[in-house]
């Protein structure tokens, strides 16, 4: 666990540090303070349920938006974290390099919600919109309500 706790202040400075320089934003700032956190304990429960390592998971949730921290856009941030977010991770000195690929695959792959990814994007996607549910937001997009509804097993 202290991995994680780790793992998420150094997230936390990151997010400092790109606030005074990326001034315009799809989502205010706070946002990903709190989603990262969230996500990442979604994502630690999601992965117990299902066989997955819950650190490598959690560390997934926690950075999968790490695109969207570092470019203030939302369109294409999944794939405009790819290599930063690994780049980031390497720099923590907290994981292995295959677990840094695999965490890499699920950030570039967290905003395509209609595809059936490998266990750890699966884990990733549903933590984001369950997230994004448990706040209150809404989703722009229908697959985002799709694998929502699928998860919680009824309409939303």
């Amino acid at each position: 666990m202290k991995k994680i706790l780790r793992l998420q202040s150094a997230l936390l400075k990151e997010i400092d540090k790109y606030e005074k320089l990326v001034t315009e934003r799809s989502h205010f700032i706070d946002w990903e303070r709190v989603h990262i956190v969230s996500c990442a304990k979604l994502g630690y429960l999601f992965a117990e349920e299902r066989g997955v390592d819950p650190i490598l998971a959690a560390a997934a949730c926690a950075v999968h938006d790490y695109g969207r921290i570092i470019t203030g856009k939302q369109e294409n941030h999944a794939e405009a974290g790819y290599e930063p977010a690994m780049e980031f991770l390497r720099g923590t000195g907290l994981f292995e390099e295959d677990e840094i690929q695999q965490i890499g695959i699920a950030v570039k792959n967290h905003s395509k919600k209609a595809e059936i990814g490998n266990p750890l994007e699966e884990i990733v996607k549903d933590a984001d919109v369950l997230d994004f549910y448990q706040y209150g937001y809404g989703f722009a997009r229908e697959e985002q309500k799709l694998r929502l509804e699928k998860l919680l097993g009824r309409e939303v």
